[in-house]
């Protein structure tokens, strides 16, 4: 690698877009923007401090105090907000849907893409979000939509969630907040989820991991050679 690009990989919900893109920037040893981890930061700021994600007027008023931090140990990202990482305490349905929810005002939305255009714009990145191709970075070098039916999708987030928590999870309301956060995701007036006009759909829906990160892998290979100099690594 010897050219500054990006490669944004876009989806709904559980699509496993966060899964693809870390192997993928580790394959190409490059670094992962988890952007989805920064509305979560932000929205378990929210939620801690009490102030209701839809409302723009609390939440206008809140965001001001909120200082947000992306670092990076051995190419693991680590988000802080006011010098405390809470890096592990934001992959809860509580605040999945809490950030689903903070992310439709444009306040919060620009708050963020500033993060992530700054980042974006010093090193190679894999991003991995909703809006990368669309809004966040329209001319990135690659783009992806990943996506799967709403039932895969619940399955593999039910069966993440059986694997992180104590307490009892009952698929049928896995489905419910993937369902709910789709509608809301794609519905949004500022910035919805939805492909780039030049971005390649993947539906993993039939395919398992391996086969999913093989195909992300060919894309991003038959995109780069297209820019010289982008590409060196024939894995």
């Amino acid at each position: 690698m010897n050219k500054v690009f990006s490669i944004a990989i876009d989806g709904p919900s559980g699509a496993g877009k966060s899964t693809i893109a870390k192997k993928l920037a580790n394959e190409l040893d490059i670094m992962y923007l988890d952007t989805g981890a920064l509305f979560r930061a932000v929205a378990y700021q929210a939620l801690k401090l009490k102030v209701d994600p839809n409302d723009l007027e609390a939440v206008t008023e809140f965001i001001p105090e909120v200082e947000l931090e992306i670092n990076f140990v051995n190419k693991e990202q680590r988000v802080s907000i006011n010098e405390k990482d809470v890096t592990d305490f934001i992959r809860t349905e509580e605040v999945s849907i809490a950030a689903s929810d903070i992310s439709v005002h444009p306040i919060i939305r620009n708050f963020i893409l500033e993060k992530e255009r700054e980042l974006a714009s010093k090193e190679s990145f894999v991003l991995d979000g909703r809006d990368i191709g669309t809004v966040v970075l329209p001319k990135a070098e690659v783009k992806i939509f990943l996506s799967a039916s709403p039932e895969i999708r619940a399955k593999r987030r039910y069966k993440d969630l059986e694997k992180q928590s104590d307490d009892e999870v009952e698929y049928q309301q896995v489905l419910a907040d993937i369902l709910k956060r789709d509608k809301q995701d794609s519905s949004r007036k500022t910035a919805p989820t939805k492909k780039a006009k030049d971005a390649v759909f993947l539906d993993s829906s039939n395919l398992t991991l391996a086969e999913t990160l093989a195909q992300v892998k060919k894309i991003v290979k038959e995109k780069l050679l297209k820019n010289q100099g982008c590409y060196e690594n024939d894995k």
